[in-house]
């Protein structure tokens, strides 16, 4: 049964007003949802396109295709981290994968370490207590511990220039 709000199945706020976590969105209502909740860009991480997307040009869908339960590359959370950086003031942006679970919570995961300078191990935490059941393989586990490492590496050679 559709939930009478429209509310996408595992939405929530990671960021709030800024970054939301979701399952496959598969209904006018959710597009209309995450609208009306500044949401205006859309990052699926399918293999396929959500369905009745196009019934909604105002919300830019971001398709960045990984196979479910597996971990993203490192220029795939850079495009993931990208599209965040790169929304308009007031444009929120929301991330999906089939349940919003492992490949969502990897990229929520990355997202944090990225602006709140937290480690991968307090990221991974962060996101399995906001969203349980996130971040599902020990792979997905160790692309934010090495995206951690990347963050490290990039800045130890900006201050070294």
């Amino acid at each position: 049964m559709e939930n009478p709000s429209g509310t996408p199945p595992n939405f929530s706020w990671v960021d709030v007003n800024k970054v939301a976590g979701l399952a496959w969105p598969s209904s006018p209502a959710h597009y209309r949802f995450l609208l009306e909740k500044g949401i205006k860009h859309l990052v699926c991480l399918c293999e396929s396109k959500p369905p009745a997307y196009e019934s909604c040009p105002d919300l830019k869908l971001h398709h960045i295709a990984m196979v479910d339960f597996t971990a993203p590359s490192l220029s795939q959370i850079q495009t993931f981290i990208s599209v965040t950086e790169h929304a308009n003031a007031g444009q929120a942006v929301a991330v999906h994968c089939k349940h919003g679970l492992g490949r969502t919570g990897t990229m929520l995961a990355c997202y944090l370490l990225k602006t709140r300078k937290m480690s991968g191990a307090e990221a991974i935490k962060t996101i399995r207590a906001l969203r349980p059941g996130s971040i599902e393989t020990r792979e997905q586990e160790r692309a934010v511990l090495e995206f951690q490492k990347y963050l490290q590496e990039s800045c130890e050679t900006t201050v070294l220039k």
